[in-house]
């Protein structure tokens, strides 16, 4: 069992929905992410998903391309990225952690120094969009055997032949991206994303998790209705962007977190 497997419990046991935030590890500068982060399960955040700044981040729209360049641009590093793991870790034991980023900068430091450096740190689980699941042997299979779920990404075109390939070493939660495209690139819509989520509960036991074009409480509350949670990233991270206060950030969180446990 691991953090993100006892949150779900207690979210069961509760009659919640989950609400996950991410934000970009380092952005617009290590103190102030920092800050944000320590901020969040404070906020009602259930899972925080922190971003792992690079250079060529194919999945994400603008709003989190700026944020990882801002990162990059105060010099935000892998062993930066962990050293906010372990000063959060340092007054919270209970949240998990989910790093999520792209596979060069795992692969560059090689992957069994990393899964041993992320799990030291206190890291949960990783989504590395640019692995499928061919590349299991990779980083998917190991990561599990360290204890660190490994979480998919299905999408609108994961056909009824893919999904299983998709499912098999999938562990924690299923993120179902809502949207075909970007992050922050349109907007999610409830009727469409629920027949998806029922036709990937068909296969699988595991939580789904919907994220991409979440940016209200009410958005957050619909989707999470029809799903075992929400994801919402960009319109935090756009908040960041624009130089809000920590605590006005922190307050736009609550209202979302807030809408996704009324579901």
């Amino acid at each position: 069992m691991t953090r993100i497997d006892d949150t779900f419990a207690r979210l069961k046991r509760e009659g919640k929905k989950a609400f996950v935030s991410y934000i970009m590890g380092g952005d617009p500068d290590a103190e102030t992410s920092l800050a944000v982060m320590k901020g969040l399960p404070a906020a009602g955040v259930d899972i925080i998903e922190l971003g792992m700044p690079f250079t060529d981040p194919m999945a994400d729209g603008p709003t989190i391309q700026l944020a990882g360049q801002r990162a990059l641009d105060k010099g935000m590093t892998m062993d930066a990225v962990l050293d906010m793991v372990r000063a959060f870790r340092a007054g919270d034991a209970t949240t998990p952690i989910v790093l999520m980023g792209y596979y060069n900068p795992i692969y560059s430091r090689g992957v069994e120094r990393f899964l041993t450096e992320a799990k030291a740190a206190g890291i949960d689980g990783l989504i590395v969009v640019d692995l499928p699941p061919e590349e299991d042997d990779e980083l998917c299979i190991p990561a599990q055997k360290a204890g660190i779920n490994f979480i998919r990404l299905a999408t609108p075109t994961t056909d009824a032949k893919r999904l299983p390939k998709v499912l098999q070493n999938t562990s924690g939660f299923v993120y179902y991206v809502s949207i075909t495209g970007i992050t922050g690139a349109a907007a999610a819509e409830a009727a469409d994303v629920a027949p998806e989520v029922a036709r990937i509960k068909a296969s699988t036991d595991l939580p789904i998790i919907v994220g991409f074009g979440i940016s209200t409480p009410d958005s957050a509350r619909a989707i999470a209705s029809v799903a075992d949670g929400c994801v919402v990233g960009s319109a935090i991270v756009k908040d960041i962007g624009a130089g809000k206060p920590v605590a006005e950030v922190l307050a736009n969180v609550a209202a979302l977190a807030a809408g996704a446990h009324s579901a």
